[in-house]
């Protein structure tokens, strides 16, 4: 068999250069690729953001995007640091829902406490300004 003179792919059985790699569902690859998109977009932009994430070279991502090939995990554990749409993508395909969940108790109990917070100083803000009222009409 002879190299190609164009391109960077070995020519197929038949002579020809291999398709363009067709996303399967289910795949590690596909599934990662699904989710690469809902997280950081379909375009160039989305490629860029996750080059930036992992430090992974553009047409590597690119290759992810397309679920050529999935990531290693090196950058399979930043893309999971900083996308959540890969890392419940990562876990259901690990068959660990159950880590969803506390996952999501954990960011709800995170929310409730920051607004509690945020009503406690509006309660301290209305006081202060309900004694300074009375103060001044005396």
């Amino acid at each position: 068999m002879s190299f190609p003179k164009k391109g960077k792919f070995f020519p197929g059985r038949n002579g020809h250069a291999p398709a363009v790699a067709v996303q399967h569902a289910g795949s590690f690859a596909g599934e990662i690729a699904a989710a690469l998109r809902r997280s950081a977009g379909k375009g160039s932009a989305g490629i860029k953001i996750v080059a930036n994430w992992t430090g992974a070279n553009e047409k590597t991502v690119k290759n992810w995007f397309s679920g050529r090939y999935g990531p290693s995990g090196a950058h399979l554990a930043v893309l999971v640091q900083c996308s959540d749409e890969v890392l419940t993508t990562f876990l259901v395909m690990a068959g660990r829902q159950d880590l969803m969940a506390a996952l999501k108790l954990a960011a709800a109990e995170e929310a409730i406490i920051e607004l509690l917070a945020a009503v406690r100083s509006i309660t301290r803000i209305d006081e202060g300004v309900t004694d300074l009222s009375d103060k001044i009409g005396e």
